[in-house]
């Protein structure tokens, strides 16, 4: 859908709310909300704004893996498991 076909003003928004929730079901993504002619609000369906919001997640977890990789703070997964299981083997000593 094109984003100009998406704004509505808010008036439209109050008179039109039910029509806009079952447009919105129906697969409808995103609706912009305008007051006084300025964009105001997004009004999207549940399951993009939980799309967007996963997306959002793996974007943080993939930066703050890539922080960590630039500070030195990784190591090679094969070094990571013989330390894991050099600790299982110390733990299971009596």
């Amino acid at each position: 859908m094109l984003l100009e076909l998406a704004v509505k003003p808010i008036s439209y928004v109050k008179s039109h709310a039910a029509e806009i929730i079952r447009d919105l079901s129906q697969g409808q993504q995103t609706i912009v909300i305008t007051q006084n002619g300025e964009a105001k609000a997004v009004l999207q369906d549940i399951s993009s704004y939980e799309q967007t919001q996963e997306s959002l997640a793996l974007l943080k977890i993939m930066a703050l893996g890539r922080k960590d990789l630039e500070a030195g703070g990784v190591r090679p997964a094969a070094e990571a498991f013989a330390s894991v299981r050099e600790r299982i083997v110390q733990r299971r000593k009596p």
